[in-house]
């Protein structure tokens, strides 16, 4: 099992900037993608960035240049900062885990609220 543990969501007006952070815990391979996807009020949830163990990374096109997906040296937490917000990112933010035997595990989700 893996546990992960979403915070940094929040209030922010548009133009500024959140740093989303997921710290994961439990059984962890070495090999494993991390990432962010979110769910928009009345919207599918949709990917936003996805990081891999081999420092891959992918990148929703309505965020590039704004969002960078990060990791720790440990690879076990993983960041989003997201600057330049919009009030069209306004949603739930979730992490997801895909450990390297296939295994899939989400957080429970942030909000995030980009409004004047």
């Amino acid at each position: 099992q893996v546990q992960l543990v979403e915070s940094g969501g929040g209030l922010v007006q548009p133009g500024g900037s959140l740093r989303l952070s997921c710290a994961a815990s439990g059984t962890i391979f070495s090999i494993n993608t991390m990432g962010w996807y979110r769910q928009c009020p009345g919207k599918e949830r949709e990917l936003v960035a996805t990081l891999t163990s081999g420092r891959s990374t992918n990148y929703a096109d309505s965020v590039k240049g704004r969002f960078a997906i990060s990791r720790d040296g440990t690879r076990t937490t993983v960041y989003l900062q997201m600057n330049s917000l919009e009030p069209e990112d306004t949603a739930v933010y979730y992490c997801r885990f895909i450990r390297g035997d296939g295994m899939d595990y989400w957080g429970k989700g942030t909000l995030v609220t980009v409004s004047s």
